[in-house]
């Protein structure tokens, strides 16, 4: 974070400051800002989050014992450290991180860029701040950092020095996404499609394409939205962004986009294609697995174009990515027995994606073993949601189905019902009981691919697979 007195913070947050002893109202501060007490180090900021499970103000003196030199809380407490008081935690890390914005970009040098979309959202952000590093100091969220505290933790990340802050904006309900883009106004936004994700919260696509849009609203005048082109949701927005007087830039596979992919082809070393820009056709090698995240790339060179990176330039930095994320279509465990760890997030679309990846780079002879789990937040949809995967994975002719967790027993009867029997389907309650029969089960030659939403905790049982099978 930048320099800030104890004062400015407290003015800033509309708190009252209750000094510790040595410091007073003109104490600068200026390290990083987090809820988690075991992140401090000297001169750190811990904001002292209530919570369902635990309550951020019972480690305001495990903060202060690591080295926070600040503590917001929303009552004072007994600990060696400088605390402002303020209504709401999370409200006052909002504020702070607007002005620390602010203040940054009234410099004239800081580039802000949004990122929204119901599947893709982690894998752009890396994607385009890879590209980014190289040309400036970029800040952008470790893992999904996305919601109404991740975000602003990771906007506090800025100093003087940072050219470049790419935020992912996830939403659970219709105006998250206006809150949390709001404190930057970004230069650009990129909406990458509009899916069942999350719809169950939202009472359905349509409402989840309402709070995708609200991205697009929130690009500041004068600014670029960076829409699918392939995607009609998506593309509607284009009329939100024409009334705001932002200009809007197409990617896709479409001949409708201005940046396009043709020839995309995946195999287990990667995903390769051509990209198309205007008259050149640039050869792209992604390291990283699966033909859905080509659009991911597209969007990110897209974007960095838009910000000066010239395509050739942004695809060589891509080249380098090895992995979208860790429990993002992770290879795990070894050539004899491999395993691909997709388990921290699940819709439709994404699992659909994956079985399908897996269906592509798998050899004759390799068996095909998928591990799946529930998919979260689908609301009504969700029985129906859930058949289909079970359905699509018998199509594809999976091996072996492994179904884990009560949650998912609908697609494990799909697939059943699919023509998936005599053991090539199989159910267990728990992960463990999975883990134990695929211990035994899985042999040489086999491609296993574990996913789940978070929520089922597949992610774990795909690394205890990959150290098994390394």
């Amino acid at each position: 974070m930048i320099s800030m007195t104890l004062a400015d913070i407290a003015a800033t947050v509309s708190g009252e400051l209750v000094p510790a002893a040595g410091d007073g109202p003109d104490t600068v501060v200026a390290g990083t800002v987090d809820t988690d007490s075991r992140a401090m180090t000297g001169g750190d900021i811990f904001v002292a989050k209530p919570g369902a499970v635990t309550d951020g103000h019972n480690f305001v003196d495990t903060a202060a014992a690591a080295g926070a030199r600040l503590a917001i809380v929303e009552h004072t407490v007994e600990a060696p450290v400088s605390q402002i008081v303020v209504t709401d935690a999370v409200a006052a890390l909002a504020d702070l991180a607007r002005e620390v914005v602010a203040r940054v970009r009234a410099r004239g040098e800081l580039k802000i860029v949004g990122i929204t979309g119901s599947n893709g959202k982690t894998t752009t952000k890396n994607m385009l701040a890879r590209i980014l590093e190289g040309e400036g100091a970029t800040v952008a969220p470790r893992n999904s950092f996305n919601n109404e505290v991740g975000a602003p933790v990771t906007m506090l990340r800025v100093d003087e020095d940072t050219r470049y802050l790419v935020s992912e904006f996830g939403a659970d309900r219709i105006g998250s996404i206006a809150r949390l883009a709001g404190l930057v106004t970004p230069d650009l936004g990129i909406v990458l499609m509009v899916g069942l994700a999350h719809a169950g919260g939202f009472g359905g696509v349509e409402a989840t394409q309402r709070a995708k849009t609200e991205l697009v609203e929130a690009v500041r005048p004068g600014g670029v939205a960076v829409l699918n082109a392939d995607d009609p949701r998506v593309a509607a927005m284009a009329a939100v962004a024409a009334d705001r007087g932002v200009a809007v830039r197409w990617f896709g596979r479409s001949t409708a986009a201005e940046i396009r992919a043709d020839d995309v082809e995946v195999t287990a070393a990667g995903t390769t294609c051509t990209v198309v820009v205007g008259d050149e056709r640039l050869p792209l090698r992604l390291q990283v697995l699966g033909e859905h995240h080509v659009m991911n790339a597209l969007a990110a060179i897209t974007a960095a174009r838009e910000l000066g990176v010239a395509p050739a330039v942004a695809i060589a930095r891509l080249e380098t990515l090895e992995i979208a994320e860790r429990w993002r279509m992770q290879p795990l465990g070894s050539e004899r027995v491999r395993i691909i760890n997709d388990a921290y997030n699940a819709s439709p679309d994404s699992m659909a994606a994956a079985l399908r990846t897996l269906a592509q780079i798998a050899e004759p002879g390799q068996r095909k073993v998928a591990v799946l789990g529930a998919m979260s937040e689908l609301g009504e949809s969700a029985g129906e949601e859930h058949d289909r995967v079970g359905l699509l994975a018998v199509r594809l002719r999976y091996e072996r189905i492994v179904v884990v967790g009560a949650e998912a027993r609908r697609l494990f009867l799909a697939a059943v019902g699919e023509g998936s029997w005599d053991g090539e389907a199989v159910f267990f309650a728990s992960a463990d009981e999975a883990f134990d029969y695929l211990r035994g089960e899985l042999r040489d030659g086999d491609r296993v691919l574990v996913k789940s939403s978070n929520s089922a905790g597949l992610r774990h049982l795909g690394d205890r697979l990959g150290e098994s099978f390394s």
